[in-house]
């Protein structure tokens, strides 16, 4: 493998499959034997999931809701779809620990960092839930900050798009895929890859990004092994 520690962003939208709202337990399973596969390989797995197919705070804010208040809304529906991946792992056959930044004692831990890397040593799969715990920040900077803060090796940031293009591939049939690009370029472009708060730390720590389909079976085990699927992002 070539990676030891890795930390898996997945974004709430992408657990909804092919549905308008919520979760698509079939797409949760496919993650879980994804998952499985690539842990049974003796990698440390973190994971970080979005909110966006159950509440996005930037949605409400803009139809009048307090944006602090929506934002902790999209926080506990980071929690629900945490819990729903959680039970996925289990029924594989992983062991799991579900850490949050906001305190639910009956439910999960509260995020401690040394905790949580002594859960990566033990060989448990270890999901954090609720954003950073702060409202205006995304759950990208939450997963750009625990990955620094347990020492990942490399940020994988698992979407329904193939790795990063010079456009919209799904609007634009002429775009064509970076395989490598650095952050300065992503920077002198505009491309979109994470939120410029997330990818600053990213860049600043020298945390490699891999953005890349989840969606296909496979893809993970092909990333873990340094396959050059995807796009990889670097200084």
């Amino acid at each position: 493998m070539k990676y030891k520690r890795i930390l898996l962003k997945l974004s709430g939208e992408s657990l909804m499959g092919e549905k308008q709202y919520g979760i698509d337990n079939e797409v949760v399973r496919q993650y879980a034997e994804d998952i499985k596969a690539v842990h049974a390989q003796g990698l440390e797995i973190a994971i970080v999931i979005g909110g966006g197919n159950i509440f996005r705070g930037l949605s409400a804010e803009k139809s009048g809701m307090d944006r602090a208040q929506a934002d902790y809304m999209g926080m506990l529906a980071t929690v629900i779809n945490s819990m729903a991946l959680q039970d996925a792992l289990e029924k594989v056959g992983l062991k799991t620990r579900l850490l949050t930044a906001i305190k639910m004692e009956q439910i999960c831990e509260p995020f401690i960092r040394r905790r949580a890397v002594r859960h990566l040593e033990k060989g448990r799969v270890v999901i954090f839930g609720a954003g950073t715990g702060n409202p205006y920040f995304t759950t990208d900077s939450a997963a750009a900050l625990r990955a620094i803060e347990i020492k990942a090796d490399v940020v994988l940031k698992g979407t329904r798009v193939d790795g990063i293009y010079t456009a919209d591939p799904e609007k634009d049939p002429t775009a064509t895929k970076y395989s490598e690009i650095s952050f300065k370029e992503v920077y002198a472009k505009g491309l979109n890859v994470m939120d410029m708060t997330a990818f600053t730390l990213c860049e600043e720590n020298e945390l490699p990004i891999i953005v890349f389909d989840m969606n296909k079976t496979g893809n993970f085990m092909k990333i873990a092994n340094g396959d050059g699927i995807g796009t990889l992002v670097k200084n």
